[in-house]
């Protein structure tokens, strides 16, 4: 594991001589931008990783070409932060957009290319394994409410669901459905105790 908060210290004074030795759209200043949102992305820092990201994005648009590669490069980077954050279909914008650059400046052939379709599919992958599991957990919800159970039964059981999901990206992705449920099933209850009395 490397030492993020070192590595933070050094890209910052190369940054600040940066600042003073470029002009404010020069594309070295972007990436130094770049090296500081990588840095926070690797803490999972992603509001600050975004914040460097972008602040690199807005350099590159002006100081380089609409198709240049490096244009590509940086949506990916934004991408990923999202991707890391569970946003699946903000990542997905972005790697589609770096992929659209990549078609027009690179050979079809060329790696990075193809990196881009794993990028796309794997984030693909992702959304669409949420989207299951989000129905599939409302069907296990659907289900406990025909059951019947007692509402902590039901959170307990929906609990017991969602920590033995093996990715915890997924669990963490599902928790404010999960809350959604149990809160219905609740509501549920009290308006059938009001019924019942």
């Amino acid at each position: 594991m490397g030492d993020y908060s070192k590595a933070l210290e050094f890209y910052e004074k190369a940054h600040k001589i940066y600042e003073k030795a470029l002009p404010p759209n020069h594309p070295d200043l972007a990436t130094s931008y770049t090296c500081i949102g990588g840095v926070y992305n690797k803490m999972g820092d992603y509001s600050k990783a975004l914040e460097f990201y972008e602040k690199s994005h807005k350099i590159y648009e002006k100081a380089l070409p609409p198709n240049h590669p490096e244009l590509a490069t940086s949506y990916i980077c934004i991408g990923l932060v999202y991707n890391n954050m569970g946003d699946y279909s903000k990542a997905l914008e972005f790697y589609e957009k770096s992929h659209q650059i990549l078609e027009k400046a690179l050979p079809p052939n060329h790696p990075h290319l193809a990196s881009s379709y794993n990028n796309t599919g794997t984030v693909k992958t992702k959304k669409n394994i949420v989207a299951e599991l989000n129905l599939q957990t409302i069907d296990r919800g659907t289900t406990l409410n025909q059951l019947n159970y007692e509402p902590h039964v039901s959170a307990s059981i929906l609990k017991q669901y969602l920590r033995e999901l093996p990715d915890r990206l997924l669990t963490t992705a599902l928790l404010p459905q999960w809350n959604e449920i149990i809160s219905l099933r609740l509501t549920f209850f009290s308006l059938f105790l009001i019924q019942s009395s």
